[in-house]
């Protein structure tokens, strides 16, 4: 190898794409020879830090695979390839560097929390002790880090709203990054090394893929790029994203964005779904300033709660047998596709967190486990706002699980999609089995406690909403559109200050 030091190592971490990245723009300027590097870091692999559950679940690996092979197919489009390894990154670079004999500089992108710094410290100390150069930059975010409104990241808003308008009125968001046509060509003689197999990473399942699952899509750029012309422009469903954005049955009642988004494929979106994107740019600027708080038992308010661990109560939950049908319906969904929409996301954590009390954390990691998105600050920063102790403005905000699936699942059909052993139920009544006649159930073929659970816990605001009755011209019940539908979502907690209906 020749040893004048002109070569990049570009570790790719969770920016998996060649379109609006940095870290190939700037390698392209500033190397003869570019490595474009990804790590299977054997850590990611293990299990979560609280509650011992696998960190990586088939789902989410899968994507992450589909992700590698296309942006190879990419890269190799350009001239170039790119570099799979297994294990710490750290050491790999090391090990290419001493392989090399001419790199220069190792660049990444920066991340935000423990782990993935921890990740970082390592590679600097490497670098630093074989005297090569380290070239981080910022691409997570909508809005750039350095462009925030605020003179220091301490300064940033612990409310949304407050932020939110802080950078859509003093904020801009930079111009895409050009795409190179070709890349510089990477040094010769080294070897590209193989994508393992999900059973190569300790993956007993395949992660088969479900008819039903609303995310029916493959990682990668392309197909990142794909869903967008879809959903902006062949379709222009972006049009009715603010009306459909809580549905629960189907591809493009959202976006579907934030799968891609977790591996680093972003676009400079407009209208509605900005607003939707902000959250992400919200929490992982959190992150930044709170640091290991967003992990911590008591949140960022330090407020401390009488969590329970019981197990068994989990495992009702996550396995989608708790007797309330849109929390299991959901949960469910989750368990066979590895997505859930943002509306059961917010209904499940809020029933684990005010309805069942259980630790928090223990269902920020089974969502880490399972969600083919998982993005850890999105992840972390929705469970404290669920459990009342991150960035909530309002105290004891519940979301009364009932009213919700009326609401957004009025007749039904989404249970009863996911939660087969109701499917005999008719209408809004598959929300409510516990509250049905014998003869009901029995017409249903649904015998509680044996073919469907009755509730583990039971809220008193769920009373209010009574759908026992025959319908729309009985004395109970409701029809199929509530009077209460067009401004649905607008009171959909139920504080224990108030007596909301």
């Amino acid at each position: 190898m020749c040893s004048a030091p002109h070569t990049v190592i570009c570790l790719l971490r969770n920016d998996l794409r060649l379109h609006d990245n940095e870290v190939f723009h700037w390698a392209q300027k500033n190397a003869r020879y570019i490595v474009p590097l990804y790590c299977f870091d054997p850590r990611n692999y293990l299990v979560t830090f609280c509650y011992n559950l696998p960190k990586t679940g088939p789902f989410r690996l899968r994507f992450l695979l589909d992700s590698l092979k296309d942006l190879r197919a990419t890269l190799q489009k350009k001239g170039s390839n790119l570099f799979v390894r297994q294990g710490k990154p750290a050491e790999v670079i090391s090990e290419l560097i001493k392989q090399l004999e001419s790199v220069s500089t190792v660049i990444f992108h920066e991340e935000v929390t423990h782990e993935e710094l921890e990740v970082e410290k390592e590679i600097r100390n490497v670098c630093s002790q074989l005297k090569v150069k380290v070239h981080s930059c910022w691409g997570s975010t909508l809005y750039h880090r350095d462009d925030l409104p605020f003179s220091h990241i301490s300064r940033l808003p612990d409310v949304y709203t407050q932020f939110r308008k802080a950078v859509e009125t003093q904020g801009e968001v930079r111009p895409v990054l050009s795409t190179p046509d070709m890349l510089k060509p990477f040094p010769a003689g080294l070897e590209e090394g193989s994508i393992p197999a999900l059973k190569d990473l300790g993956q007993t399942g395949n992660a088969p893929a479900n008819p039903r699952s609303a995310f029916p899509y493959h990682g990668g750029e392309s197909q990142a790029l794909a869903r967008l012309q879809h959903y902006f422009w062949d379709t222009d469903a972006v049009a009715r994203y603010k009306e459909t954005r809580n549905g629960l049955i189907g591809v493009n009642y959202s976006t579907k964005f934030a799968p891609w988004l977790a591996n680093g494929l972003q676009n400079q979106e407009k209208g509605e779904v900005i607003f939707e994107l902000l959250w992400r740019d919200f929490f992982r600027f959190v992150a930044m300033k709170h640091g290991n708080k967003i992990f911590s038992l008591n949140g960022l308010q330090d407020k401390a709660l009488p969590w329970k661990k019981d197990i068994s109560l989990f495992n009702a939950w996550k396995e989608g047998r708790t007797g309330v049908p849109f929390v299991d319906a959901n949960m469910r969904e989750l368990a066979q596709t590895g997505f859930m929409s943002n509306r059961g996301r917010q209904n499940v954590a809020s029933f684990f967190t005010k309805d069942l009390g259980l630790d928090w954390r223990m269902g920020a990691e089974w969502f880490e486990y399972l969600l083919v998105d998982y993005d850890v600050c999105s992840n972390y920063g929705n469970w404290l706002y669920s459990a009342g102790i991150g960035n909530d403005p309002r105290e004891n905000r519940k979301f009364n699980v009932i009213k919700q699936g009326l609401d957004y699942d009025n007749n039904g059909d989404y249970v009863r999609q996911w939660v087969p052993e109701l499917q005999g139920i008719s209408g809004c009544k598959v929300h409510t089995p516990w509250t049905l006649s014998k003869d009901v159930l029995s017409k249903g073929q649904v015998t509680l406690d044996k073919t469907y659970p009755f509730p583990v816990v039971m809220a008193s605001e769920w009373s209010h909403h009574d759908v026992s009755g025959p319908g729309p011209r009985g004395r109970r019940g409701l029809s199929h559109t509530p009077k209460h539908y067009g401004n649905r979502g607008i009171d959909f907690y139920f504080s224990r200050n108030k007596n909301l209906k």
